[in-house]
């Protein structure tokens, strides 16, 4: 069977929620320069233009699932600026080391809280949002986990949720590995991005998922550079 008929459940270095230091850093700032090179940050702002002209306000709450470094929420908050929208973030990450570093990079932008929390945890739930947010992120969980996760965002988000995430195809595999191995400098990077995308998903895994989630009505699409958008309207 071919290693693209499934998806993967190897761990990625990533997943160790105390991962800090050096490497991390340089992991996160190549994740940065390849979502912006590969085309990964319109994927998550054109899936919030959708739900905010579906649904019109004066503000608007967004919670980023997985965070990171921050670097999705200055893209969000750049591009809302631009629309002369007024948007609070949320940054939510597991790894208490991330959240530190992201509270550093994302000093100048005021209008975001930092939150450390387990997605699978009641505290996640307490606090309601208008849209969640999330890149890169639900390929880290197994089927059974993202149905329970998917389930958790529809109750903490009011609006709707925009999924940004890999498509898993061996075009992407074969050239991610390629050019994180000629020009990576992160050991965490260059392990992980082919391994992502094996753990990543086709367009038949996303509809089974969202279903078992008791998602009835939602969009996919998919963007260059083999990203899927999954947008879900409340």
């Amino acid at each position: 069977m071919s290693k693209f008929a499934k998806r993967s459940e190897e761990k990625e270095l990533m997943d160790d929620l105390e991962c800090s230091g050096e490497v991390l850093e340089q992991t996160l700032k190549e994740l940065k320069t390849i979502n912006r090179w590969l085309g990964g940050n319109y994927v998550t702002t054109d899936g919030l233009a959708k739900i905010m002209k579906h649904h019109p306000k004066d503000s608007y709450q967004i919670a980023d699932i997985g965070c990171g470094g921050g670097d999705m929420i200055r893209v969000m908050d750049h591009w809302a600026k631009s629309k002369k929208l007024k948007v609070d973030f949320a940054g939510i990450d597991a790894n208490p080391n991330i959240i530190d570093l992201a509270k550093v990079r994302l000093q100048d932008v005021t209008n975001v809280r930092w939150q450390v929390q387990n997605v699978f945890e009641q505290e996640f739930l307490e606090e309601k949002v208008d849209i969640i947010t999330c890149t890169l992120f639900t390929h880290h969980f197994t089927d059974q986990e993202l149905i329970g996760l998917i389930q958790a965002f529809r109750s903490k988000a009011y609006l709707g949720i925009v999924i940004n995430d890999l498509h898993r195809h061996w075009f992407a595999f074969h050239s991610i590995r390629i050019l994180t191995g000629l020009f990576s400098k992160s050991p965490m990077v260059r392990n992980d991005a082919s391994l992502s995308v094996l753990r990543s998903f086709k367009k038949a895994d996303l509809e089974r998922i969202l279903r078992e989630a008791g998602i009835k009505t939602f969009e996919i699409r998919w963007f260059w550079a083999f990203r899927w958008q999954v947008l879900v309207l409340f």
